[in-house]
């Protein structure tokens, strides 16, 4: 007698694990094809369910879409944190320098190795108050927008940017990056060389913090 050794349909999921298993599959298809690619009936493919499984837990593929942004940005936010946290320097203007220009290097570095997922990051972002969603955080607790706002309040702290200065300056930052971020992965820039780009990330950087304490 044979004995059948295939795995067992996948169809046993419970408590949450099914809804999990499709947001890491939809990070998948959105890595290797963007906001476009993250389609129910492929994740549940992949995942190896059937297509009425997932509406226990999404109802259409807008609400797969947006679990996956938040995923998206939750690994843009750890990615940061990598270079964030390895900080190590002499005192706390040096720092809040240094926080600041690992934010922004990181930023433009994620998107130039995982644009499919840089594009997704953002496709649901329907206003500000997801972008301090604790599902979009990193293992520090918190998101890209708020590691930006952190490096910019060391800034006032160390007081080498003027206290008048600081309202709305995370949303300058912000915008300088992910602006270059999108010319580079989608725009004009986006047949520059790797070193060309980071070149100009940098500068980008140098001109944001040159803003930020200028006399």
């Amino acid at each position: 007698m044979t004995v059948d050794t295939a795995a067992p349909p996948r169809e046993n999921y419970h408590h949450g694990d099914l809804r999990h298993a499709l947001v890491l599959a939809g990070v998948e298809l959105a890595r290797e094809g963007g906001p476009e690619a993250v389609v129910l009936r492929e994740a549940t493919r992949r995942v190896g369910v059937s297509p009425n499984a997932a509406y226990r837990h999404f109802a259409d593929r807008e609400a797969l879409l947006a679990a996956v942004c938040d995923a998206a940005q939750a690994e843009l936010a750890a990615a940061i944190d990598e270079s964030y946290w390895a900080v190590r320097e002499p005192d706390a203007a040096a720092t809040a320098r240094a926080h600041l220009r690992a934010v922004g290097t990181r930023y433009v570095a994620f998107a130039l190795d995982n644009p499919g997922l840089f594009r997704t990051a953002f496709i649901a972002s329907s206003d500000l108050e997801r972008a301090t969603s604790p599902e979009r955080a990193g293992p520090s607790g918190l998101t890209p927008f708020q590691l930006v706002t952190a490096a910019l309040d060391e800034f006032v702290a160390s007081e080498i940017m003027p206290v008048s200065r600081r309202p709305n300056a995370e949303f300058l930052a912000w915008s300088s990056v992910h602006g270059l971020s999108m010319l580079l992965i989608d725009g004009p820039l986006r047949a520059l060389p790797r070193a060309a780009a980071d070149a100009v990330t940098q500068q980008v950087i140098d001109m944001a913090e040159a803003g930020f304490t200028a006399p």
